[in-house]
């Protein structure tokens, strides 16, 4: 089955600061019908950020013919989860998930008191008859002992209740091969994020290759400061392997949506979702309706 491409409103933060309704019609003009939202206010704002309320985002979506099929909740608190559900189940929206998480190195019990936290978590999404997913970056990849945090991570949360959104480019920043990923956990993948890398980048292409100390606790900061903006191009104009992610992913049996996601770029928001858009229309196995 074809894979049905969508875009991480991410991508085009800046323009939904300015104009969140208008920049959702040019996400449209440009030819998405899939978003995932990406909320990094869920304190104040239990929706996808920008103070959207619910009514207004599903009539905006359903005006462009778009739908949200996920969305990033930072942070994560379960006292306000039932609220950020509500809104969420509200939009149409079926599925919810961590964006980003750090780790105290070698903490493998503060990973485990997560783990059960991810579980909680994933355990009130079920009864909504929803799901809970996790995405991953670098920092996951760290070994602890014999195993990633990644491996821990799946060992100690339940396959029902913890789903997975795996980013292709920040698992090969850590030096790990996606179709394997994709191959071990692809019974728990549920959405794919599809970044690019360029072929003239200013770093390699692994963090932990002179970057980053993979021994060292990774902060936010340290996340931030080791990262180059150049390091990012627009997807299908890079060197990833991109059509063999692609090919392996077919085989994951709950995926239904590969996401298309710019961190940083260096042409106006809408142009470079655009540009990715066309040069991502090369590959065989996906579709945009």
């Amino acid at each position: 089955m074809a894979l049905k491409v969508g875009v991480q409103l991410y991508s085009v933060r800046q323009s939904l600061m300015e104009d969140p309704y208008g920049t959702l019609a040019k996400v449209a003009e440009a030819g998405y019908k899939y978003v995932e939202a990406a909320n990094h206010d869920s304190t104040t704002d239990p929706g996808v950020g920008f103070g959207v309320p619910a009514e207004a985002m599903k009539e905006s979506l359903d005006s462009l013919g778009m739908s949200i099929v996920g969305c990033h909740v930072h942070p994560l608190e379960p006292e306000r989860l039932v609220e950020i559900l509500d809104y969420h189940q509200a939009v149409g929206n079926k599925q919810i998930g961590v964006g980003i998480a750090f780790f105290p190195y070698n903490d493998i019990d503060f990973v485990r008191r997560l783990c059960d936290s991810y579980n909680r978590i994933g355990e009130m999404c079920k009864e909504r008859g929803m799901r809970f997913y996790y995405h991953n970056h670098y920092q996951e990849f760290q070994v602890f002992g014999d195993k990633t945090v990644y491996d821990i991570m799946m060992e100690n949360t339940d396959p029902e209740l913890l789903y997975l959104e795996l980013d292709t480019y920040w698992a090969m920043r850590a030096g790990q091969d996606p179709v394997e990923l994709i191959e071990k956990y692809k019974d728990r993948l549920v959405l794919l994020h599809q970044k690019d890398f360029p072929a003239d980048a200013s770093q390699p292409l692994v963090v932990y290759e002179g970057l980053v100390d993979r021994n060292q606790e990774i902060s936010m900061e340290t996340f931030a400061n080791a990262i180059d903006p150049l390091t990012f191009t627009e997807i299908g104009t890079g060197t990833l392997p991109i059509q063999k992610i692609i090919d392996a992913a077919q085989k994951a049996p709950h995926l239904e949506y590969i996401i298309l996601e710019q961190d940083h770029t260096q042409l106006d928001e809408i142009d470079s979702i655009r540009t990715s858009m066309e040069a991502f229309r090369k590959f065989s196995g996906v579709e945009w309706v």
